[in-house]
């Protein structure tokens, strides 16, 4: 026990030694694997139970919705006090471009919400398949999650209470349970629909390796950019939050499991939370 506690504390004294980009790049690479762990159920089941899936997606909005706050919001806000501005602005004009640049992205990249018909499919017109529509579709809502953890990272060089390394590991971490079942709501439909396990696998992990190349985008633009810091913060919040209005929640709800997918996603928040506040 006592060689596990040393290599632990190696291993974190280690990651501290590395730039925030690197350091970004390895939380990306983490959740990224979570989702793929999560699409590898594909090889040990053909389906999943709905109402197991449907917590799961209100646990992933929870934790998405309390991470917007308390991982990105509230140090955007801490940076604002410091400025010349009203507190509000900044903060208030990141998250409403982020929510908008999502909105705006919806409607031109063709994209399926899970459990939809293919005639359902959103934005222009496509001969594209299923498959590649639901990928897109949660490829959308990875990229804020990419940004926001490679902000989050990034932050740290601030030197803000509120952006800690801790805060920063807490928002990877709770974004990386929350891919889990991202990667099962991809993969798993597909499989019930007669492809093979290793593409089912492969479209569900596939929908996830934006999140590293976005997280080193967030935190390259806040480290050696200092002022877009709040920006940044502010921005990757109002972007996960609008996915989660957008489609974790509708989804969650959409087999008629509203109070499951509502207390899941009570609990997802409450585990954020705590993560945040304790780790941060």
């Amino acid at each position: 026990m006592t060689y596990e506690v040393e290599a632990a504390s190696s291993m974190t004294e280690w990651f501290q030694t590395l730039h925030p980009v690197l350091q970004a790049l390895l939380a990306g690479l983490f959740t990224w694997g979570v989702t793929a762990l999560g699409a590898a159920t594909v090889f040990l089941s053909k389906s999943v139970n709905r109402r197991l899936l449907d917590a799961m997606l209100g646990f992933s909005a929870g934790v998405m919705l309390a991470a917007s706050y308390w991982s990105l919001l509230a140090p955007a806000i801490e940076i604002a006090e410091q400025g010349t501005l009203p507190v509000w602005v900044v903060p208030a004009a990141g998250f409403l471009l982020g929510g908008a640049t999502l909105w705006v992205i919806d409607k031109l990249l063709p994209h399926l919400h899970l459990g939809l018909p293919l005639e359902m499919a959103e934005g222009p017109k496509t001969a594209w398949r299923r498959a590649i529509l639901l990928v897109t579709a949660i490829t959308l809502h990875n990229i804020p999650e990419g940004l926001a953890v490679g902000v989050a990272f990034g932050g740290v060089v601030g030197g803000l209470p509120s952006a800690s390394l801790g805060a920063a590991a807490a928002l990877a971490f709770g974004i990386a349970i929350q891919n889990f079942p991202e990667g099962i709501a991809v993969a798993m439909p597909l499989r019930g629909e007669g492809v093979s396990r290793l593409k089912s696998f492969w479209y569900g992990q596939l929908s996830a390796a934006v999140e590293p190349v976005a997280a080193v985008i967030g935190a390259a633009a806040v480290v050696y950019a200092a002022p877009m810091l709040p920006w940044a913060l502010s921005f990757a919040a109002g972007a996960m939050v609008y996915v989660v209005v957008e489609e974790l929640i509708p989804e969650s709800q959409q087999a008629g499991n509203v109070d499951l997918a509502t207390v899941s996603l009570m609990v997802g928040f409450a585990v954020m939370m705590i993560l945040d506040v304790s780790l941060g």
